[in-house]
């Protein structure tokens, strides 16, 4: 085998080029494609499976028995290869029977064999088949090995496409039913808006696949990265867009990408294996998604993102169909669709006429949900398939905080929208001329509304809702939006600004909880392995203990900004006391070492622990003496106290708020830490939405930090409450072990005309 992706490729499709070109008939040509591919890589067994009639079917192999050919059939998502094909991404295991989707077929005599490796073959985005090979002995195949076989999986694509042995239809069916329906997806944006579909770009559909000059396509993509940059650059100009700060940040991150080296000569070694310029960056883009089907953080794939949302941008360069609907104009108000989107291409639309953004990916931290917000469009993500279930020119209705996408809407339903709307603003208008009322129940308890936070914008929130300080800073978001890591002086810059932003309200700047499943390329053990449970792995003060260096530099970056001022300081993911110890003393040391170099401090340091580990609630009395304030993570907590990953569809249910687990948990935690005389808070979802927060308060938590958003219907529900009447609801519920806390609290809540939103 060479010892190059490029060269192992080029060799094999050389010979498939023969096979391609001769005048057999499509079975024939697979037949003797397997064959190449499993001498070429020295494999026993080749298979090619092809989607027909939405099963998967084998259509021809070299090593299995030739009767199962057309005979063994799988469903999507059955077996090693159905899992290939529903997720489109690539396995490679030295063990294929260990693996919990193998499915043994006894008529293929695959049990001669341990090591697996499968490959989608992929037509406009996705699975029209899959290539896998094995081999007698466990062992997995080398990375230019598999390499290889994504590059000869994309060549049949072409192949299978133009003999039309697949399934073709998936990627551009739509629904036949033209009539009203109504979509849920990620609330990334808020708000409500009307307007009509326009698709973002037409697909770039690449139909030639094999490069007859290397040299002539590698000068098409030069061409294509020259005007692409001149583009950006033009683009990212901060004159252009009028955006100073974090949105900066985020342009630059996306520019960045834009000059990457590393980018670049993967699409030149994809073009060296004999690929055309639009099929190499084809190529380079299908590894990025499957990369990103592979991280769970969606920080981290959001960068990943920027980069697919640049191949985009280049595809259509180097195939002259450089159409978007920005550079044709909105000519009505717009809704717009789009499979992702980069901060770039948004700000390239009238934003008179762009209502509302719908995606098929997008997260909360996306870049272009960051612009979204600053430019005020309501974004709604992760719609599957919204691209095939609407046509252009469609009417729709969005209401993101509902999470509802009404498409072709009745009239009555128009009707209907409007006057939620109108209600909606009515009810903002309320929220904002309650914003400097105190947060005080009916009762005259006083109840601190702080805000989370992770951007420098994110301090204004203060004042539009009357906010009692940030309750929750997010101070990872520098890091990973940055492409090194961010120098000291560039931190310190960070928290002064947030700390001027917000006056003489209290800041509680968490230190930065990355690694696990936020693991930065800039940042990794010389022994690291993949991670089976990232967010309990080696991640938050775990990382930044053994890494102390970071946090030195952190915590002489928060001591210098703070200086004059009070200063807070939040630990995460606290397992065990001797962690906060061991952190607290770090920070004191850097305290220190500013004192003897003369520098102007804070006034003061309050240290908190946030309590995401249920471990910690064993210890709480052996750590309250030594913390100043205590905060309850209730996202990490609620899903270690279950068992359940918050994420998995199938699991909603059990991740329950509203639990009496949960709630008896955080009952023992609240009268812990009121027997020790601490503060405790909560930062956290549950306490952003109105009944959860109702139940919190009944515990006695007296400090919710949440979005700004949610501040106002929450200070409307605390100033509606009596909280001594609640405590006493509450402690009736968990004492008599009541089932229905739900139900219970929303019917207490109507009877006293509490309004739960």
């Amino acid at each position: 085998m060479p010892s190059t992706p490029a060269a192992a490729a080029r060799q094999i499709l050389i010979r498939l080029q023969e096979v391609m070109a001769a005048r057999n008939s499509a079975q024939a040509k697979l037949n003797k494609v397997v064959e190449i591919i499993g001498e070429s890589l020295s494999s026993e067994v080749c298979s090619i499976y092809l989607v027909r009639e939405g099963v998967l079917e084998l259509f021809a192999t070299r090593g299995l028995k030739q009767e199962a050919v057309h005979v063994t059939r799988m469903a999507m998502g059955e077996g090693l290869v159905g899992l290939i094909a529903t997720n489109v991404e690539t396995l490679n295991l030295d063990e294929a029977a260990s693996h919990p989707d193998f499915s043994y077929r006894p008529e293929t005599g695959e049990e001669l064999f341990h090591s697996f490796a499968g490959v989608p073959i992929v037509r406009r985005e996705r699975a029209i088949g899959v290539l896998c090979v094995q081999h007698a002995d466990p062992r997995k195949y080398e990375e230019v090995e598999i390499e290889a076989l994504q590059t000869v999986a994309m060549v049949m694509s072409e192949l299978i496409a133009n003999a039309e042995l697949a399934d073709d239809g998936p990627a551009d069916a739509r629904i036949a039913d033209t009539g009203t329906s109504m979509l849920h997806g990620l609330q990334l944006v808020m708000g409500m808006a009307r307007g009509h579909i326009v698709f973002h770009q037409p697909r770039v559909h690449i139909e030639h696949t094999v490069a007859e000059d290397v040299e002539a396509e590698r000068q098409r993509v030069f061409s294509a990265f020259a005007k692409m940059r001149e583009q950006i650059d033009r683009m990212t100009g901060a004159a252009e867009f009028g955006m100073e700060g974090e949105h900066q940040e985020v342009l630059e991150t996306y520019k960045m990408f834009a000059y990457d080296e590393g980018w670049t000569r993967r699409i030149n070694e994809a073009i060296d294996s004999g690929l055309t310029a639009e099929a190499a960056i084809e190529r380079v883009q299908q590894r990025t998604r499957m990369r990103m089907r592979q991280i769970d953080d969606p920080l981290l794939s959001d960068r990943m993102h920027d980069l697919e949302d640049l191949a985009n941008r280049l595809l259509r360069i180097v195939s002259g169909q450089l159409g978007t609907a920005a550079q044709m104009g909105l000519r009505q108000d717009a809704i717009l669709i789009a499979r992702n989107l980069g901060p770039a291409e948004l700000l390239e639309y009238d934003r008179r006429r762009l209502k509302g953004v719908i995606l098929e990916e997008g997260s909360l931290t996306a870049h272009v949900t960051i612009v979204a917000r600053a430019m005020g469009v309501p974004v709604l993500g992760r719609v599957r398939d919204i691209r095939h279930l609407v046509t252009e020119g469609d009417l729709v209705l969005m209401d993101v905080g509902a999470n509802a996408l009404l498409i072709r809407p009745t009239a009555d339903m128009e009707e209907a929208f409007e006057n939620k709307l109108h209600v909606t603003q009515k009810r903002r208008a309320e929220f904002t001329a309650m914003r400097d009322l105190p947060s005080v129940t009916a009762d005259g308890q006083r109840v601190e509304l702080m805000v989370n936070a992770g951007l420098r914008e994110d301090a204004q929130a203060l004042d539009l809702v009357g906010a009692d300080g940030i309750g929750l800073f997010r101070t990872e978001f520098q890091f990973l939006v940055s492409a090194t890591l961010p120098q000291r002086e560039k931190q310190q810059r960070l928290y002064k600004d947030v700390l001027d932003a917000a006056g003489d309200r209290p800041v509680i700047f968490r230190t930065v909880d990355i690694g696990g499943d936020k693991a930065l390329p800039y940042m990794q053990r010389d022994d690291d392995e993949h991670e089976d449970n990232p967010a309990m792995g080696w991640r938050a003060l775990r990382l930044a203990l053994d890494r102390d260096g970071l946090m030195k530099a952190q915590a002489r970056a928060l001591l210098e900004a703070a200086a004059g001022k009070m200063l807070h300081i939040m630990f995460p993911m606290v397992s065990e006391p001797w962690e906060y110890e061991q952190a607290r003393a770090l920070v004191e040391h850097q305290r220190e070492w500013l004192v003897s170099q003369k520098k102007k401090l804070p006034i003061a340091v309050k240290y908190g622990a946030m309590l995401e580990v249920p471990a910690l609630a064993e210890v709480l009395d052996l750590l309250l003496p030594k913390l100043d304030f205590l905060s309850i993570g209730t996202n990490d907590l609620t899903q270690f106290l279950f068992a359940a990953d918050r994420a998995h569809p199938r699991l909603a249910e059990r991740y329950d708020w509203l639990s009496i687990a949960i709630l008896r948990f955080l009952d023992r935690v609240v009268r812990t830490c009121q027997d020790h005389k601490v503060p405790v808070g909560v930062c956290g979802e549950m306490g952003g939405r109105t009944l959860e927060a109702m139940a919190l308060i009944g515990l006695g938590i007296r400090r919710l930090s949440i979005t700004p958003a949610s501040v106002g219907p929450v200070k409307a529900m605390i100033r509606a409450v009596d909280a001594e009447s609640l405590r006493a609801l509450m402690r009736e519920m968990l004492d008599g072990g009541a089932v229905d806390i739900r139900a219970r609290l929303t019917q207490w809540a109507v009877q006293r005309n509490i309004e739960l939103s």
